[in-house]
């Protein structure tokens, strides 16, 4: 009863104080949600709120980060800061993404499921990566790049490497700030003069690199990724590259690249035999 008359339900009668009765359900009911409405809309200005307050921290946070920036240039001091702005960056990845690797095994390889290399290439990323010979004699090490392979990635083996290099949409090159202390933190370059450096020394160390796999190694059963799926269904619908790229939110070049990998995949010449090939395996 105490419960029915905090929701209004119950209340007072006119012609009788001391009595009560039951509100019709219509008005009763009308009440609640109203009531319950203005709560939500409450809760809704909080959660927006909230939202605005989380990018100005998250801003703030970016500079907490960068201990030193001027121009093109960031400074990210430890290794922990690092990796959180390298992995930041990497979610904003359009492209591509290039990388020199002159770690121990121990240091690079991570579980496949919480690798951040695979949401790059699920993304459709083209991925390049060059690793140390040493690294790759490892079972660990080398069924990691099998992965990678499989997943559509590039991989080469070297005896040695300079420095650990990372190039994202060949706009942005990040370095090690110690080659000799990995723990140091890292040094990002948005210049394009330090840009073209950082990409002829990775194309140098590339070309001399040896391949780990042929081509024909990859396996064309490995699951379709959300984005390659994605652009199956919209191709099968009709859609051109120029729309893939615009509802998927992804670059134009990037839509033609994952369209061509699964023609590749499928050994489709064109969008018909794609289609088809794609439909057998039961992909769309």
């Amino acid at each position: 009863m105490e419960h029915l008359r905090k929701l209004d339900l119950l209340v007072p009668t006119w012609t009788d104080p001391d009595s009560e009765h039951a509100v019709h359900p219509r008005v009763g009911l009308s009440g609640l949600v109203e009531r319950r409405r203005g709560e939500l809309t409450t809760q809704l200005n909080a959660l927006r709120q909230a939202e605005s307050s989380a990018e100005v921290i998250a801003e703030q946070y970016n500079e907490l980060l960068t201990s030193r920036s001027s121009g093109d240039v960031e400074v990210l001091k430890g290794r922990a800061n690092a990796s959180r702005r390298i992995e930041e960056l990497g979610m904003k990845a359009k492209d591509t993404f290039w990388g020199m690797v002159p770690a121990h095994i121990d240091d690079t390889i991570h579980p496949v499921e919480g690798s951040p290399d695979m949401p790059l290439l699920e993304r459709g990323l083209k991925m390049r990566t060059i690793y140390l010979q040493s690294m790759t004699v490892s079972k660990p090490g080398f069924d990691y790049a099998a992965t990678l392979h499989r997943m559509g990635g590039e991989v080469r083996a070297t005896p040695t490497l300079p420095m650990r290099l990372l190039i994202f949409d060949q706009e942005i090159a990040i370095m090690a700030m110690d080659p000799e202390n990995p723990t140091a933190g890292a040094v990002i370059h948005r210049s394009p003069a330090v840009v073209s450096v950082a990409l002829a020394l990775f194309d140098s160390y590339w070309s001399r690199a040896t391949e780990l796999f042929a081509p024909e190694d990859r396996d064309n059963n490995t699951p379709l990724s959300p984005h390659e799926a994605e652009v199956l269904r919209l191709l099968a619908g009709g859609a051109k590259d120029e729309q893939v790229a615009r509802l998927l939110g992804i670059s134009l070049r990037t839509a033609r690249r994952i369209t061509a990998n699964l023609s590749e995949r499928l050994d489709a010449t064109s969008r018909f035999e794609l289609g088809v090939a794609a439909a057998k395996r039961g992909w769309v």
